[in-house]
């Protein structure tokens, strides 16, 4: 091969591979051309509605939590032994103060009744007594006999004295008149003194059918209040004893609201004060109770004070042992800076609004403070005369052009 030949497939090979090169770098370039965003083009505005910032005077509340508590609850038990034979309530039975909740056998206490009656029946005949009649002795068969007998022995004893200055009788027919006249007059106190005692037999007797009429009653074991039953611990043919509790019975209209409130908030309650209480069992629901009573001394463990308030409960739906969050209102109103509800995003406990200048959003952190309606207080981020957008939805960012609706 020739030197001249050579050098023609040296040079051909060469300009081969940059004509490769050169086809490459061109058709990348054309693609970067046709990917690069045009500068003249820029996104469309979101469009937003507004609500400009509201100010005026609104209610400010001390926020508390607490717990409901039944008004009363009664432990009710037997007051007398026996067998049971009549259970006519159950669990959650509505029962007014009276009703009956357990009956007992009253056969053993009736017989105890009947001999009682027996026996202050038997000490007033002799007596001469009615149940309803007053006691005299001097009016005691025994004792008037006693009297009849005490003036005919003086009777007979003047009768004598007159005699015996007359020289008609003896000195020893005197005497013995005299002995007589003393023996009818210890027969009379005697009588008396029996006729006492007799009356203090009747009235231990009366007592005792006092405590055996008692005990009939008591077989019939009786609310002590209105409310619900919350427990029956007996059935029909169980024996119980004297003490035993058979029933458990609570009131929840009123129900008691037991409140804590910090040391630092204490001046800002009141007795009669109105309270407004959300549990979490109805939410967006609210219910009203009043302060009653204020505990003389904060408690030591918590440096807190007890604060109780009585909330009405007619219809019952409040339960004893509710968590519940209770607002006291502080004071007058005062201005406050206000926002639409919707217009507030909060995030990881963080809150924040859009205010919109010249269609740009200036995302501001702000405090929330009181919520009145569909409406929030926002206590620090924003200022008067600005106005925000009303429904962000998270489509906002800072800096982002917007175009109000």
């Amino acid at each position: 091969m020739t030197r001249r030949h050579h050098h023609s497939l040296l040079f051909g090979s060469a300009g081969a591979a940059l004509a490769l090169t050169l086809a490459a770098v061109s058709a990348g370039c054309s693609t970067a051309a046709e990917t690069a965003p045009d500068p003249s083009k820029a996104a469309d505005p979101i469009e937003v509605a507004a609500a400009a910032i509201e100010t005026r005077s609104i209610d400010r509340f001390l926020r508390v939590t607490g717990s409901l508590v039944a008004d009363a609850q009664a432990e009710v038990s037997a007051e007398t032994a026996g067998r049971v034979i009549e259970t006519p309530v159950e669990r959650g039975t509505r029962v007014a103060q009276g009703a009956l909740l357990v009956r007992i056998s009253p056969q053993e206490t009736a017989a105890q009744l009947q001999e009682a009656d027996a026996n202050a029946g038997q000490i007033e005949a002799r007596l001469g007594l009615t149940p309803d009649q007053a006691f005299d002795r001097n009016r005691v068969p025994d004792v008037m006999n006693a009297k009849a007998s005490l003036d005919l022995a003086e009777a007979e004893f003047n009768r004598m004295k007159a005699l015996l200055d007359q020289k008609v009788i003896s000195q020893s027919e005197f005497d013995q008149r005299r002995t007589q006249l003393e023996a009818a007059r210890q027969n009379y106190q005697v009588a008396q003194n029996a006729a006492d005692q007799s009356y203090r037999s009747l009235e231990a007797a009366r007592a005792r059918t006092a405590l055996a009429r008692k005990a009939v009653a008591d077989t019939s074991v009786r609310a002590p209040l209105d409310g619900l039953v919350v427990e029956r611990l007996v059935s029909v043919g169980d024996y119980v004893t004297r003490g035993q509790r058979v029933a458990t019975v609570v009131r929840i209209d009123p129900l008691r609201v037991e409140l804590t409130i910090p040391e630092q908030q204490v001046s800002m309650v009141k007795v009669g004060q109105q309270v407004r209480l959300t549990v979490d069992a109805y939410p967006g629901e609210e219910f009203s109770a009043t302060v009653r009573f204020i505990s003389p001394a904060l408690r030591s463990d918590q440096r807190a004070l007890t604060v109780e308030a009585i909330a009405l409960n007619k219809d019952g739906r409040l339960k004893p042992g509710l968590f519940a969050t209770a607002q006291l209102r502080q004071g007058d109103a005062a201005p406050a800076l206000l926002v639409p509800s919707s217009a507030v995003e909060t995030v990881a406990g963080t809150s924040r609004v859009y205010v919109v200048k010249n269609n740009v959003v200036d995302e501001r952190i702000v405090t929330i403070g009181e919520r009145v309606g569909n409406q929030v207080e926002i206590t620090s981020g924003i200022s008067t005369g600005e106005v925000v957008a009303s429904e962000p939805k998270g489509r906002l960012s800072d800096s982002q052009q917007v175009k109000v609706r």
